[in-house]
């Protein structure tokens, strides 16, 4: 409970609530059993895999956050206070005194640490997703030629992971374009934690593809979507081809403890989009069930790549289920800085259209929060905002509500969350994991103060 406790300190400063709601706040969490400690055995059944990530109340999910001690007015993600020491992306080190040579204030550019690798594994990606189908190529790469990538966030967190827990910085080799074969197994470490960032830039664009078809979505990236081009079947063909590439790739480690992280991620994927899909009135404006379906979309494909990585570096079992832990919280905290920008970003900015959640009928966690405060949004939610006016009604009420900025306040407390699984691995073994570890700190601040 005491780290739980200054745990969720940090998070209320990242979230630049005041002394005044930060007590009544810290008041409210005293209560609540802030647990983070939710590995269970592989083979569980998928129900069992995912009531502790939200079972009963808050309380695995985050802390709760009471309508009055937010602030009323809408608020952007991540403006943490430039005088308060952990908006500096760095943390405090309040998170468990594991030791792990990263030293509060200190700032990394994660981003650029590995760019260089990053653009290895991109490459090799691309020639990766080769077939002599012309139209499904064409289709396959839509999101992976120059300057359409993304952000590579996921690639990112996950080459910075393997460096921050390696005994050894990588060979010069690690900065070179991995030629071999899909099937053939890299018998370096390195190279085999590369693959877990492939596969899952893999996944995650195979899942992005899918879901534009499902929810109808004419951009993507600020550029067309690929149903939008290519139309719903070979883009769900698309899809399905990138996960089959991915899957050759994932044998090829022959790791079996790695294959399954990956495919209970694949397994989450498609239980996420049912339980979006499926919900009913009562399930639409829970909270509890809106967590369980975003771990599912969202963040359990963070979580496990990461535990990959560390398990493929032969890592303790410890370090490696922090490493799951970071993947889990900041996976949850960008989903829920998503949220907040579908409100809040131009089109341009989010490359898709304002407010396409609420468009979708989709009603994510500011509108859930604004529920509580205008019992009158319920039935919008409930019907899934379909009668007209009912997107600007609750873009309203959400506005003239807390939501946005308890959202806020949720998304800071799983980055902090997600720094203290960083701080509480054991020691950084060389500077340069010391330094990657500093990166993914900055990584969590990134995630709250994202405009895009």
């Amino acid at each position: 409970m005491r780290r739980a406790g200054a745990q969720f300190c940090r998070a209320l400063r990242l979230a630049s609530v005041t002394p005044a709601e930060a007590q009544s706040l810290v008041g409210c969490a005293a209560s609540v059993e802030v647990a983070t400690s939710w590995a269970l055995p592989a083979a569980a059944p998928l129900q069992h895999h995912l009531r502790p990530y939200v079972a009963g109340s808050s309380a695995r999910s985050g802390p709760a956050v009471p309508a009055a001690a937010a602030a009323a007015e809408p608020a952007v993600a991540g403006q943490a206070s430039s005088t308060d020491p952990s908006s500096n992306g760095g943390g405090s080190g309040s998170g468990g005194g594991g030791g792990s040579g990263v030293m509060p204030g200190d700032r990394t550019d994660a981003f650029a640490l590995v760019r260089e690798e990053i653009e290895c594994v991109t490459e090799r990606l691309r020639r990766d997703i080769f077939t002599e189908i012309p139209a499904l190529e064409r289709a396959a790469e839509y999101f992976f030629r120059a300057s359409a990538e993304g952000k590579r966030l996921r690639s990112t967190m996950l080459l910075l992971m393997a460096s921050a827990l390696a005994p050894a910085p990588p060979g010069i080799e690690a900065l070179t374009v991995d030629t071999a074969p899909p099937a053939e197994h890299p018998p370096d470490a390195r190279r085999r934690q590369q693959r877990i960032a492939e596969i899952t830039e893999l996944i995650h664009v195979a899942s992005l593809l899918h879901d534009d078809v499902i929810d109808a979505a004419g951009t993507r990236r600020g550029k067309r979507s690929l149903n939008a081009v290519f139309g719903n079947k070979v883009a769900i063909l698309a899809g399905d081809f990138l996960l089959a590439r991915a899957s050759v790739s994932l044998a090829s480690l022959r790791n079996p403890e790695a294959i399954l992280l990956m495919s209970q991620s694949l397994e989450h994927l498609v239980a996420g989009e049912i339980l979006q899909l499926t919900a009913d009135a009562e399930e639409a404006v829970s909270m509890d069930h809106y967590l369980r379906k975003t771990y599912c979309k969202t963040a359990s494909l963070m979580a496990n790549s990461c535990k990959s990585v560390a398990v493929l570096g032969g890592h303790s079992a410890e370090d490696c289920h922090l490493a799951q832990e970071y993947g889990r919280h900041i996976g949850l905290a960008f989903q829920l800085v998503d949220d907040i920008m579908d409100f809040t970003s131009t089109a341009s900015e989010m490359g898709k259209p304002q407010l396409n959640d609420l468009r979708s009928g989709l009603a994510t966690a500011p509108a859930l929060y604004a529920a509580e405060e205008h019992p009158e949004l319920l039935p919008l939610i409930q019907r899934r905002f379909k009668e007209e006016g009912d997107v600007e009604a609750a873009q309203a009420l959400v506005e003239g509500s807390s939501g946005l900025q308890r959202t806020r306040q949720l998304a800071a407390f799983h980055s902090s969350e997600a720094a203290a699984a960083i701080e509480a691995m054991s020691p950084a073994a060389t500077p340069h994991a010391a330094e990657h570890r500093r990166a993914l700190l900055e990584l969590t601040q990134r995630v709250l103060d994202r405009k895009k």
